[in-house]
């Protein structure tokens, strides 16, 4: 479960990107619950995905060329300009440099050295998440990448993450991140050496989101009642909980889980 959204390099924003803003808000709110607020029309589309008043993420439109459907994951930096040089310098990739967001804060987009693409959020007036862990709301993210071992040499260094091997069934290569100096305290997410068939079949590096749900099995079936296209079922994960993994209707990938602890 995330303990880490105030803490720097910690998650503390996450976002849609859609063609479809009104119908990803009403598969979604189907699912979770989530209401919209748009963030006026200078925005573009975009608004806040709120859940009992409090904000889980945000959604809006495709704004980069060739971009895909995805979840979006934000780390939290007290210098936005300063990781995008130590990105350049980690061999990761600028995909838009650090710009203002009105008064809200700095942001900037970057791709890591496996192809995985994120972003930071620099707080302004808009600190972060206001809700994660409860049912609705991310819980936890986790990174499939083609090279665990070179993607967790960048995050150290980029957002002062510490990574720690956990033991898995024979052949599957995970390790729990965070935040240095705060231990299991601070972890956020999981990183996951993508297996040779996968890699075989095409599959890339990509980040997504874990939301937190009462019953792992309803909500796999509501989600395909709504259109999603279920890619794990409902399966146990020792330790973790009772977790899915899936596709909305646009193809944006995402997972829910009933966490063991919860």
């Amino acid at each position: 479960m995330l303990t880490s959204t105030q803490v720097p390099g910690g998650l503390n924003w996450l976002d849609l990107g859609t063609p479809d803003i009104d119908a990803a808000v009403a598969f979604y709110t189907g699912l979770f619950g989530w209401g919209f607020e748009s963030a006026g029309p200078e925005a573009g589309g975009y608004g806040f995905l709120r859940k009992d008043g409090r904000t889980v993420g945000a959604v809006g439109p495709l704004t980069e060329e060739g971009a895909n459907p995805a979840w979006t994951v934000y780390f939290r930096t007290v210098d936005a300009d300063a990781t995008a040089k130590a990105v350049e310098q980690a061999g990761g990739t600028v995909r838009f440099p650090p710009m203002e967001v009105f008064s809200a804060g700095r942001m900037a987009g970057f791709t890591d050295p496996a192809g995985a693409d994120f972003a930071v959020w620099q707080p302004g007036d808009t600190d972060g998440i206001e809700l994660v862990n409860d049912p609705g709301s991310v819980s936890w993210i986790e990174l499939y990448t083609t090279d665990a071992a070179a993607v967790k040499a960048f995050y150290g260094s980029v957002l002062a993450w510490e990574t720690r091997d956990m033991p898995m069934d024979a052949g599957v290569d995970y390790s729990i991140a965070g935040p240095a100096g705060g231990g299991e305290r601070t972890m956020h997410g999981g990183i996951m050496q993508l297996p040779q068939e996968n890699l075989d079949a095409g599959s890339t590096s990509e980040w997504h989101p874990y939301f937190e749900v009462e019953d792992c099995d309803a909500a796999v079936a509501a989600a395909r009642e709504l259109g999603a296209t279920v890619i794990i079922g409902a399966m146990e994960t020792p330790g973790a909980g009772r977790i899915a993994m899936m596709l909305d209707p646009f193809g944006a990938p995402f997972a829910v889980i009933k966490s063991a602890t919860y």
